[in-house]
């Protein structure tokens, strides 16, 4: 298995339960924890984004 479909994996579980805590957050009015979680699930979403872009999925073997 290449490095990089792993990676993406779990960029994009982090990313998912960063939403889910960002619902979370809105429902409990944690101003902290909505900021947070907002930043994470930017930051990996946006690197499996870019793993699946860039690294192509499925991974293609070099």
């Amino acid at each position: 298995m290449n490095a990089s479909l792993i990676l993406m994996v779990i960029f994009g579980l982090v990313a998912i339960l960063s939403v889910i805590g960002t619902v979370q957050g809105f429902k409990e009015r944690n101003i902290l924890s909505i900021v947070f979680n907002l930043a994470a699930a930017v930051i990996f979403g946006g690197f499996t984004i870019a793993t699946v872009v860039f690294g192509g999925y499925p991974a293609t073997l070099h």
